[in-house]
C-alpha cells in the first residue's frame, strides 16, 4: 500500500527510473536473493517499505512470522544498500515501537524508555532493530540512512482480508458486507474507547519523500546520531468508537454498532508527538473523514465488486 502511494507520486513528480519488485519477484527475507537484486541494479536510492504487517488478531497468530520476517527484510536489505554504495535510504517503521504506558502524544525520545504492548511486540522490536541498524551504520560506515515511524496508516491498496487487516479495512468490509446482506447489526472488536491516530497512505507518501529529500544538515540538526527517527501522524485522534461510526456514514450502513468488550482493545491510546516533521516543514493535509471515502471509492472499484458477484 505504502509502496505503491510513494511510486505513483514520484512518477507525477516526473521520475521514471523506479526499479522495483513483487514479493513473487523477490523475497526480501532471502539474503542472496538480495544481493544479487543490488548487484545488479545499483540503485542510488532505496525506500524499504516492504514488511510483514497485519492487525491484533495477526500479530497475536502469527508472532514468529511477524518478528523473524521483518528482521531479515531489514537486515538484509540496509547491508546490501550499504556493500553497493547506496547514497540515501529511507527505512519505514510503525508507530508500536513505542512503550505500551508512554506520555501522550508520543515523542521520538519515547524509545526504549519502557516494556512494549504484548499484542503486537514481535514486530515492534523488528522495527526498532530496524531503526539501530540504520544508525549503527551511519555511525561506523558513514552512511545516510534514515527513518520514519508512521502512525496507523489505511487508504487504496490496503488490505481488506477477511481476518488480518487492520482495523479501518476490516471494518470497511465489514460494514460493507452488512449493507449488502441487509444485517441488523455490525460487531466492533472491543469496548470501542481505545484511541487512534490514522494517517492516509497518500500523507504518509508525501512526507517519506519530503524526508528522503531533505538536505543533509537539516536531518542532522533536528535528529540525534542514536535517535534519528521522525515520527509521521496527524498528530489528532479519536475513539474506535467515533471511527466505527465514521466508517458507518462513508459505506451508508443503516444498522446498529455493537462494541464486543471481550476482544482486546491493545493500548488505549496511540497519538503521536508530530512537532519534530513540522519543524521540519511539514504537516498532513487529508482529513480522516475524505480519506475514508477515497478508500471506499477504491474498494468498491477492487474489491467489493468482487464480494458482490461472489
Amino acid at each position: 500500500m505504502v509502496g505503491s502511494a510513494i511510486i505513483r507520486q514520484l512518477q507525477q513528480r516526473g521520475i521514471t527510473r523506479l526499479v522495483t519488485r513483487t514479493h513473487a519477484e523477490l523475497d526480501l527475507t532471502n539474503q542472496q536473493q538480495v544481493r544479487d537484486f543490488f548487484t545488479d541494479e545499483q540503485p542510488d536510492y532505496v525506500i524499504l517499505a516492504a514488511a510483514k504487517v497485519g492487525g491484533i488478531h495477526a500479530n497475536n497468530t502469527y508472532p514468529a512470522e511477524f518478528i523473524y520476517d521483518n528482521l531479515m527484510i531489514e537486515a538484509n536489505v540496509i547491508d546490501a544498500a550499504y556493500r553497493n554504495n547506496v547514497q540515501r535510504l529511507l527505512f519505514l517503521g510503525s508507530s508500536c515501537i513505542y512503550p505500551k504506558s508512554v506520555a501522550q502524544p508520543m515523542r521520538e525520545e519515547a524509545l526504549l524508555t519502557d516494556v512494549l504492548e504484548p499484542t503486537n511486540e514481535p514486530y515492534a522490536l523488528a522495527k526498532i532493530a530496524g531503526i539501530k541498524l540504520c544508525e549503527s551504520y551511519n555511525r561506523q560506515y558513514g552512511t545516510d540512512y534514515r527513518s520514519v515511524m508512521p502512525t496507523n496508516l489505511y487508504g487504496e491498496g490496503d488490505n481488506f482480508h477477511a481476518e488480518n487487516s487492520h482495523v479501518i479495512p476490516a471494518l470497511m468490509r465489514r460494514f460493507h458486507e452488512a449493507k449488502q446482506n441487509n444485517d441488523k447489526e455490525v460487531v466492533v472488536w472491543g469496548s470501542g474507547k481505545a484511541m487512534r491516530e490514522f494517517l492516509h497512505v497518500d500523507d504518509m507518501a508525501a512526507a517519506s519523500i519530503y524526508v528522503l529529500e531533505m538536505d543533509n544538515t537539516a536531518y542532522a540538526a533536528n535528529t540525534q546520531p542514536m535517535l534519528s527517527h521522525i515520527n509521521v501522524g496527524t498528530g489528532i485522534d479519536c475513539t474506535i468508537g467515533e471511527l466505527a461510526e465514521t466508517i458507518k456514514r462513508v459505506v451508508g450502513f443503516e444498522g446498529e454498532l455493537v462494541f464486543d468488550a471481550s476482544k482486546p482493545d491493545g493500548t488505549l491510546r496511540k497519538l503521536m508527538d508530530v512537532s519534530r516533521l513540522k519543524k521540519l516543514g511539514w504537516q498532513a493535509s487529508i482529513s480522516l473523514e475524505e480519506g475514508l471515502r477515497k478508500t471506499y471509492d477504491w474498494y468498491l472499484q477492487h474489491v467489493g465488486q468482487q464480494d458482490l458477484r461472489l
